[in-house]
């Protein structure tokens, strides 16, 4: 492809709500990446989301931070949280009794800040971990964390229609470490995303390949250096600084990769989209 077809990437203003991992910790395993013996440096893991943090102010993307909390550890997975879509916001419901006090400090967040069409699930539902919204549908993940019959509660909940995703492979637990949105849709364009087809049973890769012909398809490598993690604006891409090739096939199709160090968050199941929730009015 050449540099005078690429289309242009045009990055749109974000408002994300994150959580600055002051408490982080890996103190027990609910994920295979979660590993309590080996340690943790909380400070590693501090500058390594300001760095990501800072990284959204540069873009000129809104920044709101919920305050962290002592003894819940994985607070900084905020996009785990919720899912706000037209302003309305469906709350979070976790698997792990570990992570379950979480739902309220985000929700009190929101009642807080002005949001009125606030919902909290009945079903398990872990927000935006297993939910991508692509501009016109909102894609939705199950198979290890969010029960399927939380699809039709979001789909009620939110007024978005809803396709069913299931994953297969459990070091891809959420939707979020295996597909994300590249680009919304637009009257103009269809959305673009990226997935790694083989974390998805063979009804739902058929189920991409139909939706989305141009996708750009991760890699074991992109994968397993949790690639799929990544946050676009529509123009410049957050990866994890071992996602290389990635970033490369990305760059050629007009995209501007940005390579941060999340190592420390990884040890916890974690990348950049993890830590990320947008908050769409």
């Amino acid at each position: 492809m050449v540099a005078a077809s690429l289309p242009a990437r045009v990055p749109t203003p974000r408002h994300y709500l994150m959580c600055a991992p002051r408490y982080f910790a890996v103190e027990y395993a609910i994920n295979p990446w979660m590993d309590p013996s080996l340690p943790v440096d909380t400070d590693r893991a501090l500058a390594q989301w300001t760095a990501l943090r800072d990284a959204y102010l540069r873009f000129g993307h809104e920044v709101d931070e919920v305050p962290p909390q002592r003894g819940l550890p994985d607070m900084v997975f905020a996009a785990n949280s919720a899912t706000v879509i037209d302003g309305r916001v469906l709350g979070a419901r976790f698997r792990a009794p570990e992570r379950a006090a979480e739902a309220e400090h985000f929700r009190r967040w929101f009642v807080e800040n002005g949001y009125r069409e606030v919902t909290m699930p009945t079903k398990i539902n872990e927000a935006e971990g297993d939910f991508a919204w692509t501009g016109r549908v909102l894609l939705a993940g199950s198979g290890f964390r969010t029960d399927p019959d939380a699809h039709a509660e979001a789909q009620e909940a939110l007024g978005v229609p809803v396709v069913s995703l299931r994953l297969t492979d459990p070091r891809y637990y959420h939707l979020d470490t295996a597909l994300f949105v590249l680009a919304e849709a637009t009257d103009s364009a269809p959305a673009q995303v990226v997935y790694y087809p083989q974390a998805f049973s063979a009804g739902s890769r058929r189920v991409l390949e139909r939706m989305f012909p141009e996708a750009v398809l991760a890699t074991e490598a992109d994968a397993a250096s949790f690639g799929c993690n990544g946050v676009s604006d529509g123009h410049n891409v957050v990866l994890p600084l071992e996602a290389t090739g990635l970033a490369d096939r990305l760059a050629e199709r007009g995209y501007e990769p940005l390579l941060l160090d999340i190592s420390e968050l990884r040890k916890a199941g974690g990348g950049p989209k993890c830590c990320t929730l947008e908050i769409r009015k």
